[in-house]
């Protein structure tokens, strides 16, 4: 826990998160935006998988639908975000996105699709560094979002991502190497249309990084209860 006497006061709690649609309807929704092309899977696939998924854990309390990142990496899915019209992006800076692969604590099923339980944006954990955050929530039994998960989330329930209450995925890391951990830590926000970002890019949804000793009040960090696929 960080010494809070160091860190700012959190913004005033967020209201209610919206709900996930139905496993059925989250498929659509992919299908629409392509992502089973870009994974090599069949519509008929991915709607199948949707339909048995219902009877896997949490499936019935808000489980999110998500597609291995092996399959559809965060530079695919990221510039199908969209927030005001624009679409998502990846900062000019992170050209190795994809190369940000799961923790040992955050590794997804062995298959192309799965379910994402309890998703939650952390908002209890701004102002937390993502150093400081990630034993609170392997103590809390919750395992961190992956970056592909948190975009899965967003494609879904774009509204999920606000001013002020936006959030890192610290499942995803990259290993430099010899195996030590880069000092990024990826996450997802809202572009105010400065810098390399363009004006153009205003309001847009943003794919970025923090380091991983620094806290932002305005960034908590996405953690789920679990993940599940079919046996």
């Amino acid at each position: 826990m960080p010494d809070t006497a160091a860190v700012p006061p959190t913004d005033a709690p967020s209201t209610a998160l919206p709900a996930l649609p139905a496993l059925g309807v989250q498929a659509e929704r992919l299908i629409e935006l392509g992502v089973h092309e870009t994974a090599g899977l069949s519509a008929a696939g991915l709607r199948d998988f949707a339909e048995a998924a219902a009877g896997l854990p949490g499936a019935g309390e808000g489980a999110l639908l998500a597609v291995h990142p092996d399959r559809a990496p965060a530079s695919a899915l990221a510039p199908l975000l969209r927030r005001d019209g624009r679409p998502g992006f990846v900062v000019t800076d992170m050209t190795d996105v994809d190369l940000f692969a799961p923790l040992d604590t955050a590794t997804p099923p062995d298959a192309p699709l799965y379910l994402v339980t309890g998703p939650d944006r952390g908002d209890h954990l701004a102002g937390w560094s993502p150093d400081e955050a990630l034993p609170a929530l392997t103590a809390d039994a919750r395992t961190p979002l992956l970056l592909t998960e948190g975009i899965h989330w967003l494609l879904q329930r774009p509204a999920v991502l606000e001013r002020g209450h936006c959030f890192m995925t610290v499942g995803s890391r990259l290993r430099k190497p010899g195996g030590a951990l880069d000092s990024r830590t990826p996450a997802i926000w809202i572009s105010n249309g400065t810098g390399r970002d363009g004006r153009e890019r205003r309001n847009a949804p943003k794919v970025g990084w923090c380091w991983a000793g620094n806290r932002h009040t305005w960034l908590g960090f996405g953690s789920a209860r679990g993940r599940h696929t079919l046996p």
